[in-house]
């Protein structure tokens, strides 16, 4: 039993980790004053997909312009880029048929069948780059925006750029 128990204990952590992952993670020159900037224009947006690119867009678009920015077509106050891209993850399923042969003992026969399959996780990253000085001033990573599925990951894109927008602008200089 004891042999066991260690790789379930670790399985199990792992499985905490990774639900306790954040999802959203943002970052943000402390030097920039986000109250000067009012209009913003895209620079790139880049997809493993071109049907994203046009989803990602109007997502960010959405977040930007309820936060009282406006979108102009060139030499904004701001520079947007986006990229999304996703990656094939392997996920272990493991199947146990017959009597016994459970996580935490032998049991008499039965027989073990691990899968191995292919689940694509996305990521997205936002830029905010000041327009004149071209620094980067804010970004944003949504981990888990994109997989397989597009009518849920519709959903999740908007879920995380909803997120990844949540505190932004950043308060000005010297507040908390």
């Amino acid at each position: 039993m004891k042999k066991h128990a260690k790789p379930v204990l670790t399985l199990m952590l792992l499985g905490a980790l990774v639900v306790l992952a954040k999802e959203v993670v943002t970052d943000y020159d402390h030097s920039a004053d986000f109250q000067q900037y009012k209009t913003y224009s895209w620079m790139r947006v880049k997809a493993g997909d071109p049907l994203w690119v046009d989803r990602i867009t109007r997502a960010v678009d959405a977040q930007l312009v309820a936060k009282g920015w406006s979108k102009v077509d060139a030499d904004g106050d701001v520079a947007v880029t986006a990229f999304g891209s996703t990656r094939e993850q392997p996920t272990l399923t493991t199947f146990y048929d017959g009597f016994g042969g459970r996580w935490f003992w032998r049991g008499f026969g039965g027989v073990a069948t691990t899968t191995v399959e292919e689940t694509p996780i996305g990521t997205l990253v936002v830029d905010l780059f000041d327009q004149h000085s071209g620094k980067l001033i804010w970004r944003g990573v949504g981990r888990d925006a994109m997989s397989g599925k597009p009518d849920k990951d519709e959903k999740k894109l908007e879920k995380v750029v909803d997120n990844m927008f949540k505190h932004f602008p950043p308060p000005p200089r010297g507040s908390k």
